[in-house]
């Protein structure tokens, strides 16, 4: 039995890869084929009536690993100075607005046509309000460099900005002056977290001579989101400060301090972090998406109670994305199809308490907005075609 389990899920991760070096060419994000062979081996072993343990438990642990994985893969691949402080800030309000008008739009909605509470509709809402950057950066892997630093930033900053709206909206009863008050002091405790932390970690980094120290980094960074999230800190914060300062540290070297990593042989130990951190990335993210898709029934697929009111969300996602970039002038081909839900979707929709879940967004809803966002920004990148030059435009 030990056996068999070690050769399918060989088999089903090397198929993961396969789809991750081919989707370029078949133009199919690798989250729909991921899924499609989760859900594959799901009838398989009903067909040959195999028993297999609850494996519910495993998908939260999964994500959120992943998720702490792939937005520190995509900070360290973003490039900082001084020109692109506007684009930056720029980024922050494209990352920050559709998620307010999609979520308070679907809560108003269930609040005055559901007469569902407000605080309970907007818990429930702003999950499917956030880009999935599990799904986004993989899926900009092919476009020019300033589309993929666009999506890199942007999915990135939408999944800090959902957690923290999500986690502010879902743990405080009232929202008064204190409540805002204990965010803010929440929110620079974090960033103070965040400096020493990352400094600490650099210096390990830049000391170590031990052949292994880059899992050691990986894990210690995991521990302290975990504690910061523990303590509804806005640990992505940290995960994203730590994988742009890692990354730019060239940027910095005019700095004294700085130069005391050597940032020249720094440069090196950081591009061997960045390759495996990519790898482990890759082999989280292709287990959760396809547990993810091993767990899917077909009904929730198929549910027609929920489908109108998921086509209705996912034309929202689409209409504000064109909306907001046409107002800050940014191309909107391909950017606009590159809008999908998924990773963080499901954890958050996992994190809901119980008392606050509503039947109006349930696990049916959720799947069939992922399934449509995927599918949609498939059909647009397999429409898209990449210039022979590179330019900029953002």
């Amino acid at each position: 039995m030990t056996t068999s389990i070690i050769i399918t899920l060989s088999i089903l991760l090397l198929l993961a890869y396969l789809f991750e070096i081919t989707t370029s060419r078949l133009k199919i994000p690798s989250v729909i084929l991921l899924l499609a062979l989760g859900f594959g081996v799901k009838l398989i072993s009903t067909s040959l009536d195999i028993q297999v343990s609850n494996l519910n438990p495993i998908l939260p642990i999964l994500g959120t690993v992943g998720l702490i994985l792939i937005v520190l893969e995509g900070s360290l691949e973003l490039e900082i100075d001084r020109s692109k402080l506007r684009f930056i800030f720029k980024l922050l309000i494209i990352s920050l607005l559709p998620i307010i008008i999609l979520s308070f739009g679907i809560a108003y909605y269930l609040h005055y046509y559901e007469v569902i509470p407000l605080k309970m509709a907007l818990s429930n809402a702003i999950p499917v309000g956030i880009i999935s950057s599990a799904i986004a950066i993989p899926s900009a892997r092919n476009l020019l460099s300033a589309d993929k630093e666009f999506i890199t930033y942007e999915s990135s900053l939408s999944d800090i900005f959902g957690v923290i709206i999500f986690n502010f909206v879902a743990l405080n009863d009232n929202f008064g002056t204190k409540t805002f008050g204990t965010f803010g002091i929440e929110l620079l405790l974090m960033l103070v977290i965040s400096f020493v932390a990352t400094l600490l970690l650099a210096g390990f980094l830049n000391r170590i001579k031990h052949h292994i120290k880059f899992v050691p980094i990986i894990i210690s960074i995991v521990l302290i989101y975990a504690i910061s999230k523990e303590y509804h800190l806005p640990a992505l914060l940290f995960i994203l400060l730590f994988g742009l300062f890692m990354g730019n540290i060239d940027e910095l070297r005019h700095i004294k301090f700085i130069q005391k990593f050597h940032p020249i042989n720094f440069s090196r130990d950081v591009e061997k972090f960045r390759e495996i951190t990519t790898e482990i990335a890759f082999l989280i993210r292709a287990s959760f998406f396809i547990l993810f898709g091993f767990l899917l029934e077909m009904s929730d697929l198929l549910n027609s109670s929920t489908l109108l009111f998921a086509i209705c969300i996912t034309a929202g996602i689409f209409s504000i994305r064109f909306m907001t970039l046409r107002i800050f002038k940014i191309k909107t081909n391909p950017l606009l199809f590159i809008a999908p839900r998924g990773l963080i979707t499901i954890l958050l929709f996992l994190s809901i308490p119980l008392n606050a879940q509503i039947e109006q967004i349930n696990k049916s809803l959720v799947t069939q907005v992922i399934i449509l966002s995927a599918l949609i920004m498939m059909f647009g990148l397999m429409k898209y075609k990449k210039p022979t030059t590179e330019h900029t435009e953002n």
